[in-house]
């Protein structure tokens, strides 16, 4: 089992360590310009880009929980068309997007704040990223698909070409060319769809088969379709109070300044590298638990669960201890800006204890969306956003300030974790016998 958790595990945590990598490149580039303004600018326009992308995780969330439960049970037509499915929702998803590109624009930053310099900066690298989503919403359908045919490798080869091919044009754009963040924006551009090109390629190479099960009209099969959106509602929910937390979290940081905002812009890519390290074990759990459930082997799925559980440990207390002895030598990575970082120094005790608080959180995420235990997963984040870092920011911001922030986003994080253990006997292991 360890064996099968590492194959699935090392694969995804190289794809997902490319993501925060890519982040700090772009903090890198614009902390070393000559305004904290374009630091704060990118980020507030990635914010953006968390509502439209993590607004459509749901895809690649359910079509990995879906797919693996169709491979554990041998289903060629199921595996094959819930792939159409996603695919054709993630078409309209995109059309809507650049239909409605100005009005979200307007929206996103009328309840972003910001200054309004770096808010200007801001709309600029948003209008150019924005062409970049269509292609990022296929492949988190290609990648959820992937995943659940349990192919780690094909997500891995996407995600480091991706990462690659958008880290050396920002840095010459930005660089060479002057451009700044309109830069970085148009980086993610060219290799998004260099990344779509490659999954078609990789796809037609080992699943060309999969398109003798293709069938438009049961794309729409009522009974299918509304299971279907069924789950990825529940998981949209679940989405939607993340986006809500992070998007608060980085708004009221821009009201306490443009330095503060700096700040903890920088303290959560220590956030985002763990999130993104452990969470490929919690796909690896996707994967495996999500193939035992479908396959009905009730004894496979318990031993999943309590050996991912092992290695979310491991790494929880790891993370931890690393941020304890190099947190603040890392704060110098991403910018020479002094006055961020004395401010990033105030906040860093707090982030020092997310990792072991939050490791239970994200194996869980993986076990609970493999068995789409999609209702439980949506009930737990909706308590743990509202209860524990929505009311305690509110109680305490008016006597600890941006500390207020990171003490709440400790209690989510903390939460999630102890709410999805107290749910998971009945939400997952009760529905096999």
């Amino acid at each position: 089992m360890h064996k099968d958790i590492l194959k699935l595990s090392i694969p995804n945590i190289l794809t997902n360590i490319t993501v925060p990598l890519l982040s700090m490149v772009d903090l890198h580039l614009m902390g070393y310009l000559d305004s904290e303004l374009f630091l704060g600018a990118v980020t507030l326009g990635g914010v953006i880009f968390n509502f439209v992308y993590w607004g459509f995780g749901f895809l690649r969330m359910s079509l990995s929980g879906i797919a693996a439960q169709a491979y554990g049970r041998k289903n060629n037509n199921e595996m094959a068309m819930v792939l159409f499915r996603g695919m054709a929702i993630a078409v309209l998803g995109s059309l809507l997007l650049l239909l409605f590109q100005g009005a979200i624009e307007k929206l996103g930053f009328a309840l972003l704040g910001g200054s309004p310099e770096v808010t200007e900066l801001a709309r600029s690298y948003y209008y150019v990223r924005i062409w970049a989503a269509p292609a990022a919403i296929a492949l988190m359908v290609i990648n959820g698909w992937f995943l659940g045919m349990q192919n780690a490798l094909y997500p891995m080869l996407i995600a480091v070409t991706i990462n690659l091919i958008n880290i050396a044009c920002s840095f010459i754009l930005v660089r060479e060319f002057g451009m700044e963040e309109r830069g970085v924006a148009f980086g993610s551009v060219i290799a998004q769809y260099t990344g779509l090109l490659l999954a078609a390629g990789l796809f037609l190479k080992k699943y060309r088969a999969v398109l003798n099960y293709f069938k438009v009209k049961a794309i729409f099969v009522v009974a299918e379709l509304k299971s279907f959106l069924n789950i990825s509602g529940d998981i949209s929910v679940r989405i939607w109070c993340v986006v809500a937390v992070f998007t608060f979290f980085t708004s009221e940081s821009a009201e306490y300044g443009d330095v503060a905002l700096a700040a903890n812009s920088v303290l959560l890519q220590f956030l985002f590298l763990f999130s993104y390290f452990l969470d490929g074990f919690a796909y690896a759990a996707e994967a495996i638990v999500g193939k035992h459930f479908g396959a009905s082997n009730k004894t496979k799925l318990i031993e999943a669960s309590k050996k991912l559980f092992y290695w979310g440990v491991f790494f929880g207390l790891s993370f931890t201890l690393a941020y304890y002895f190099g947190g603040n030598w890392m704060l110098n990575v991403f910018t020479n800006n002094q006055s961020v970082i004395d401010e990033a120094e105030k906040y860093m005790p707090w982030l020092i204890f997310i990792p072991i608080a939050s490791f239970a959180s994200y194996i869980w995420d993986g076990i609970y969306i493999g068995a789409t235990a999609s209702k439980a997963m949506r009930n737990t984040m909706l308590v743990s956003s509202i209860l524990f870092f929505f009311v305690p920011y509110y109680f305490f911001y008016h006597y600890m300030g941006v500390h207020a922030l990171w003490m709440s986003m400790l209690l989510f994080m903390l939460s999630r974790g102890i709410t999805q253990t107290v749910l998971a006997k009945r939400a997952v292991y009760a529905k096999l016998v």
